[in-house]
C-alpha cells in the first residue's frame, strides 16, 4: 500500500491498495466480522466497486448466499452526480427479511451511497452492518467495520487501469 505524493498535475493526492493489501484487507475485515459476534447469512456488495471485495469476505466466511445492488454516484476523480442513482437489476429486497446482510463496499466517501442502501434493506426487514475497505472523515456513515481511514483519492487494483477498450485507442490499436 503507497501514498502517491506526486499526484501528477492535477494535485490531488493518491493512495493505492496494491492485490496483496487487498487479501490481507479482505481478511481482516471478514476477522472483524466475526469477532464482534455478528454472522451474516448473506453478504451484498455494491457494484462495481464493492464486488470484489464482497466476494473475498464471503468466501473468508464461508457465506455462499451473496448477491449485489447497482448503484451509480461517481462520474470520475472526486467527481459525483448529485444524488446515488440506484439501477437494475433490483435487489430481491423482499427475500431479505428477517436475514442478517453484511452490506460492503469500497469506501465510504459520502457515505451518502451506503447510506441509501442500509436504509432500502433496513425496510425490507434485514438487520444490516456494512464493511468498507476505507473511510472517510466527511462521511454521513461511518461503517461498523472497515480496513483503514484516509482522505486521499484511492487507487484500487481493479480500476487502476482504464477499460481495455480506451487503453487500446490511446495505444492507437483499436480496429
Amino acid at each position: 500500500m503507497g501514498i502517491d505524493h506526486d499526484a501528477g498535475t492535477d494535485d490531488i493526492r493518491r493512495e493505492i491498495l496494491e492485490w496483496e493489501d487487498f487479501a490481507i484487507a479482505s481478511r481482516d475485515l471478514a476477522s472483524d466480522v466475526l469477532g464482534s459476534g455478528f454472522r451474516p447469512d448473506v453478504v451484498i456488495a455494491i457494484a462495481r466497486g464493492g464486488l470484489l471485495l464482497a466476494g473475498a469476505i464471503a468466501y473468508a466466511l464461508g457465506t455462499k448466499n451473496c448477491g449485489s445492488i447497482n448503484v451509480e454516484f461517481y462520474t470520475g476523480v472526486d467527481a459525483r452526480l448529485p444524488e446515488p442513482i440506484v439501477s437494475g437489476p433490483m435487489l430481491d429486497a423482499p427475500a431479505l427479511e428477517g436475514k442478517r446482510v453484511l452490506l460492503v463496499d469500497d469506501v465510504s466517501d459520502s457515505g451518502r451511497t451506503l447510506k441509501k442502501v442500509v436504509g432500502m434493506i433496513t425496510d425490507a426487514g434485514a438487520d444490516v452492518r456494512t464493511a468498507t475497505l476505507y473511510v472517510k472523515s466527511q462521511t454521513v456513515l461511518v461503517p461498523d467495520y472497515a480496513y483503514r481511514s484516509t482522505d486521499d483519492w484511492i487507487v484500487f487494483p481493479w480500476s487502476a487501469l482504464p477499460p481495455v477498450d480506451a487503453a487500446l485507442e490511446s495505444e492507437g490499436t483499436a480496429s
